[in-house]
């Protein structure tokens, strides 16, 4: 009897470790949440045709219009944004925000924000259309990825 209540407890223990363990993703097979890195790391891989300029949090709140989706300055926890000066439409952004669902709130804002470029820029800069239509948008978790690149084959998969 105790050796059985003995193995009991251990498959419990067992069963307990394997279903807290999914903290980077990675183990339950969905790639990692993206990180603020990643921004430098997609310059570094020369995926953009010029150097781009650092945003701000603030900036990029405003920039992408957050607050017309609901969203708070405070909701966004973190963020990376490297964008054009003005020559072309690239850019690059990892956006964190507090949990999950405000993430995906982001990424509407965020195809809306790309659609408006692409209105925007058509008589302006037609060659940047493609750049536009093929961005790039992608939630993993609480966090949001934004490329509009040059050179799409250079960004780096990130575990993806």
């Amino acid at each position: 009897m105790k050796k059985l209540l003995s193995l009991m407890l251990a498959a419990v223990a067992a069963l307990t470790l394997t279903a807290c363990g999914g903290g980077g993703g990675e183990e339950n097979g969905a790639p990692p949440i993206y990180s603020t890195q990643n921004v430098a790391d997609i310059a570094e891989a020369g995926a953009f045709s010029e150097t781009l300029e650092e945003l701000d949090g603030d900036t990029a709140f405003l920039l992408y219009k957050l607050g017309d989706y609901g969203l708070s300055r405070e909701d966004m926890t973190d963020c990376a944004v490297l964008r054009s000066s003005g020559a072309t439409c690239e850019e690059a952004a990892v956006l964190v925000f507090s949990d999950a669902e405000q993430a995906e709130t982001a990424v509407g804002a965020l195809e809306d924000y790309v659609a408006g470029q692409i209105t925007a820029n058509a008589d302006y800069r037609p060659a940047e259309i493609p750049k536009l239509e093929s961005a790039r948008i992608d939630r993993r978790g609480e966090t949001v990825l934004l490329v509009v690149a040059n050179d799409l084959e250079a960004v780096p998969t990130f575990g993806g």
